[in-house]
């Protein structure tokens, strides 16, 4: 057994006006100016009542709560209640009685707040019991899962970016070679090398500083200038015999 459902209260009006409408003759909306709004035929409270899913209006004495009228609304917006095109402070309920059968009459509020409140009551409670129906289908009928496997031969691919500590970015790619220590570059490819010049020995100095056109060779001053530093060498490491005899105590 399922549990037993409740009767509760949704909204109150301790004062509401009814009317006795027209015959509807075309398809258009009704109008609360075709209706006598100067002398409603009955003047009460207006109860709204919610059983489970299903909700009623019921318009009762303010003063001793007999019932007047009773509007079964399967639905809204719907034939059970339906608000003029003039006006938001009217609507057209469909009431009916013990035998089921059913008539039409006019609802006005004095207030529009008052009707705006009725307007809210009814989109939350079938709000609700459209909500409830989904849960139930959901129950019955559960959601697909989603399979976020690998299927056979399916790969994913990352991109990462990597940070060092002091937060710059690390390249990707690594250069193939290396630079020198310090920072400096290598020399270039190619390029044509001066060999140095080579010192002559003494005994080839007169060839070397005389040519068949009466001048000297291409190295001709570096190797004078060799000679000459070799020679101040020698000098220098020979004391004299004045210094000799200033080193002997």
């Amino acid at each position: 057994m399922g549990e037993p459902e409740y009767e509760s209260v949704v909204l109150v009006k301790q004062e509401v006006f009814v009317y006795k409408i027209p015959p509807r003759q075309s398809n258009r909306s009704y109008r609360a100016a075709d209706w006598n709004l100067l002398d409603p035929i009955w003047t009460g409270r207006l109860r709204m009542v919610a059983k489970g899913r299903s909700l009623c209006v019921k318009l009762e004495d303010k003063t001793n709560g007999t019932l007047f009228a009773n509007c079964p609304i399967e639905s809204y917006p719907g034939v059970a209640i339906e608000a003029v095109s003039d006006s938001s402070r009217y609507f057209v309920l469909r009431i009916q009685d013990g035998n089921g059968r059913t008539a039409f009459i006019g609802l006005g509020f004095g207030d529009r707040s008052d009707s705006f409140d009725m307007n809210v009551a009814l989109q939350d409670h079938f709000k609700w019991v459209k909500n409830e129906e989904k849960i139930e289908k959901e129950k019955v009928e559960p959601k697909q899962q989603l399979d976020l496997g690998f299927k056979e031969g399916e790969t994913i691919k990352i991109n990462m970016k990597i940070t060092k500590k002091d937060g710059s970015e690390a390249s990707s790619r690594l250069t193939g070679k290396k630079t020198g220590a310090g920072g400096l570059l290598p020399p270039p490819p190619g390029g044509n090398k001066i060999s140095p010049p080579q010192a002559s020995s003494p005994s080839h100095l007169p060839a070397a500083s005389s040519t068949a056109a009466g001048g000297q060779t291409e190295w001709g001053e570096f190797t004078s200038a060799g000679v000459q530093s070799t020679t101040a060498d020698a000098a220098a490491a020979t004391p004299s015999k004045t210094n000799a005899n200033w080193v002997q105590f």
